[in-house]
């Protein structure tokens, strides 16, 4: 049964909806618009610079269109790679008015590891760059030619670099030995505001020295019940102040910081990316060594996220690493072991039943059977604000990407199918209401675009 005011949400007018070839000439559209020559940014007004893990399935797309910058928008990422492995989540271009920009993170000032240049924000995001890679990879030798050697080229050069920021992980970001990844802030998740987020979020205390600040978002974005709150915001700033203060030492901040918590959704993505980067090392003649730590890696994270499932509802679960405590908010990470496997068949067979039923994909009130990041069957299910409801189609593709590499192929086609019919009003959203379909958040949104593109491309 649904609960919450979904009532109140009447569908909008019928818009225009673009066939294929219009869809894919829209998408290039917005990519090559946010291209500013070394970096495609998120967004042409509201993101500004280079995203770690926009950046990653921004090369997706730009490897159905032009190889060649594809592997160029790679390289402007891992331009900005801290010298200790780490992908910062932000690579600042020049281009100011966006908060907090680098003169609030100071990280080639405070930060031993950081990178003088490019300026970078100090914490990560889901490591899905390894995917892109491997997109890369495979269209440069479906070209062959100059794309092909291109293709190659990339791959021996970065792949030292992925793995390092895998082992990065491994290594930095298990607190409890058990391949679970921790973050130490919400916006290292990528799902920055989720519910998931919200009793870790409650024990951080923000200090009187907060130093003052100005939210620019708000600006971009007219309604402010889309965007997180300002007590949220205050939060935010307080664990960056608290990063600033240890000096950006990764050790410290797991050691002492005020939010730490094992992240089943990224710890899934390291799983799965920790198996294609181990691929890739072994077409390309990789150390054995390397590989295999990959493959370790990957088996640890992959039990781990098998064992935080929820013995009731069969979702996967976080864990707060300072409460000592799971926490079981449902949400889309809930479908997390359907990215990196790991459940014998029956448990996997369940939860593709959950995702398919009535209270997600399946769910009567929703616009299209895209995901949505929260069930409309939840109380806290809440329908324009950012992680709490809306529909990214980002996530649809990397559950359906994830999903045909696992076998579960008609699902995948499903996901698909319903977000390409939710995106086909061609505005290219970063996310969408999910009961009107209404296009929510940034519009021309490199991400949403560069994914249509693959989808479109590769079917």
């Amino acid at each position: 049964m649904t609960t919450g005011p979904v009532g109140l949400f009447a569908p909008q007018p019928q818009r225009p909806r673009l066939g294929a070839v219009a869809l894919a000439s829209g998408a290039a559209w917005v990519l090559a618009g946010n291209d500013t020559g070394s970096m495609v940014t998120a967004s042409p007004r509201l993101y500004p610079h280079m995203w770690s893990w926009d950046a990653a399935f921004i090369m997706v797309g730009l490897a159905q269109l032009d190889v060649h910058r594809a592997a160029r928008e790679m390289e402007t990422l891992l331009g900005g790679q801290w010298a200790d492995g780490m992908i910062p989540h932000i690579v600042f271009s020049d281009e100011t008015g966006y908060f907090p920009g680098p003169e609030r993170w100071e990280t080639a000032l405070l930060g031993e590891h950081a990178p003088a240049a490019p300026h970078t924000s100090g914490i990560c995001q889901p490591p899905v760059h390894a995917v892109a890679l491997r997109k890369i990879v495979d269209a440069g030798r479906r070209r062959s030619g100059a794309d092909q050697r291109r293709a190659e080229a990339l791959l021996e050069w970065a792949w030292p670099r992925l793995f390092a920021w895998q082992r990065w992980l491994a290594t930095r970001r298990d607190p409890l030995g058990t391949g679970l990844i921790a973050v130490t802030h919400g916006w290292e998740s990528g799902m920055d505001n989720s519910p998931r987020w919200d009793s870790a979020y409650a024990a951080v205390r923000p200090g009187p020295d907060l130093p003052p600040y100005t939210r620019k978002d708000l600006d971009e974005v007219g309604d402010e019940g889309e965007r997180p709150s300002d007590a949220e915001y205050d939060r935010y700033l307080w664990l960056i102040e608290e990063m600033r203060r240890a000096g950006y030492r990764s050790d410290e901040i797991v050691r002492s910081g005020s939010f730490l918590v094992g992240d089943v959704f990224m710890s899934a993505v390291f799983a799965l990316s920790c198996d294609v980067l181990a691929e890739l090392g072994e077409e390309s003649g990789r150390s054995g060594e390397q590989v295999a730590l990959l493959r370790d890696w990957a088996a640890r994270s992959r039990a781990a996220v098998a064992a935080t499932r929820d013995p009731v509802t069969g979702l996967a679960r976080d864990f707060d690493v300072r409460a000592g405590e799971w926490i079981a908010t449902p949400s889309v990470a809930g479908f997390s072991p359907l990215l990196c496997g790991g459940l014998e068949p029956d448990a996997r067979a369940a939860l593709v039943a959950t995702l398919e039923g009535p209270d997600w994909t399946g769910h009567p009130d929703l616009a299209t059977g895209s995901l949505p990041t929260v069930s409309p069957s939840s109380p806290g299910f809440l329908p324009k604000q950012y992680w709490r409801g809306p529909q990214w189609p980002v996530i649809s593709w990397l559950f359906s990407w994830a999903m045909r590499r696992g076998g579960m192929d008609d699902t995948a086609a499903g996901i698909r199918a319903e977000t390409l019919r939710l995106v086909s009003d061609g505005t290219f959203a970063e996310y969408y209401h999910p009961l009107t379909g209404a296009p929510l958040g940034s519009l021309s949104q490199s991400w949403t675009a560069a994914v249509v593109l693959d989808w479109l491309y590769e079917g």
